[in-house]
């Protein structure tokens, strides 16, 4: 049994972000994180943010994990890391965390507060011969480039024209990989039209109110076909054919809230936040009294939002303990939120936190 302050659960955008504040605090903190490093997608960000100069707009996302992973060392001994670490369970007899490091060291955890940010999970959609080697989600591939160096194929089909497939989309061809098309189901882009528009300068074509019927090769992926959809994603004729060796699918994310769901939360689906997520109030602080959530996890949001929300996450379980804190620490990180969620853009965003956001948790 490993004891600690606060344990931190997954060691992305939002849990080193948690860390760092809970650490500057004087807590102990924990990181378990199931990815053999530390920065999550951040690694395998080669673009540079958006945003604010307070989150480092106009910083690639792999040199965003660097500032942030600088913050975790200056801590010290304060903060304990376990990577190629996941956790397989939480216990609400006794609030005891169980986790597997790599496939043989089974350990338990007994912390007085967690944050929970494990981040999202890639969505599929489901075709013929979707299993065929070369159907790829939109992740791994970054992974395949941007960390290990690795090419995919040499003909990618995006499925998905949000900000993840226009940006996985350009990083492709940036490698040499020729983008032969991308599909969008809807009737207009996803993503940012900065985005759309670099690929569409070099000659990729972007088909609206398409998708993948089938896929098609012997032993591996050799093509698609791609074909018009109405309102409901239905094929409605208009089929081609498409030669590939790689189909790469940016579909959408789905926050991970399982431990949120063992730990008794209460969770609501919110479409807006694309799944269920758990009631918090402007602390991050769940239902569960000792437990906090940020990031992806707690809905679907640009990197720049879940470092500010592991920021208030890590503030706030550290002044549970009570460990001093900047009161106008909290402050400052909502104007920050409220910032970036502003505008058109943060509409969506913010009608779907306005379904979970409580006032207070007494009597509930």
């Amino acid at each position: 049994m490993k004891t600690t302050d606060i344990l931190v659960i997954g060691g992305g955008a939002a849990g080193l972000s948690a860390a760092a504040e809970a650490a500057s605090a004087g807590a102990k903190v924990t990181i378990l994180e199931s990815d053999l490093q530390l920065g999550g997608q951040l690694i395998k960000q080669t673009h540079k943010f958006f945003g604010s100069k307070d989150e480092y707009a106009g910083t690639r996302g792999y040199k965003i994990a660097d500032i942030l992973l600088e913050e975790i060392r200056s801590a010290g001994d304060r903060v304990e890391v376990h990577t190629n670490t996941t956790v397989t369970g939480y216990y609400r007899e006794d609030g005891t965390i169980t986790a597997m490091r790599g496939e043989e060291e089974y350990f338990r955890v007994q912390a007085k507060k967690v944050v929970v940010a494990t981040g999202a999970q890639e969505r599929l959609i489901p075709f013929p011969n979707n299993d065929l080697p070369g159907v790829y989600g939109a992740g791994a591939v970054q992974t395949l480039m941007n960390v290990y160096g690795v090419l995919p194929g040499k003909r990618v089909l995006m499925v998905g024209a949000g900000n993840i497939g226009l940006i996985v989309s350009y990083q492709l061809m940036q490698a040499g990989v020729d983008v032969v098309a991308v599909v969008e189901a809807m009737p207009k882009i996803g993503g940012y039209w900065v985005h759309a528009a670099k690929i569409r300068r070099l000659g990729v074509p972007i088909y609206l109110q398409h998708s993948i019927k089938e896929a098609y090769g012997k032993d591996v992926i050799e093509g698609a076909t791609i074909q018009e959809v109405d309102n409901t994603c239905s094929g409605i004729g208009n089929e081609k054919r498409i030669d590939c060796d790689i189909i790469c699918m940016a579909v959408g994310l789905s926050p991970t809230t399982e431990l949120c769901w063992q730990a008794g939360c209460a969770m609501q689906y919110v479409p807006q936040l694309c799944g269920y997520v758990p009631k918090r109030d402007r602390t991050m602080r769940t239902s569960h009294p000792d437990l906090w959530i940020a990031g992806d996890a707690s809905g679907i949001e640009e990197a720049s939002a879940a470092m500010v929300e592991g920021r208030i996450a890590g503030l706030n379980a550290a002044a549970s303990l009570g460990l001093p804190v900047k009161a106008e620490g909290m402050k400052e990180y909502w104007q920050r939120l409220d910032h970036l969620r502003a505008g058109e853009v943060g509409e969506k965003i913010r009608s779907g936190i306005g379904q979970v956001l409580v006032d207070t948790w007494e009597g509930k």
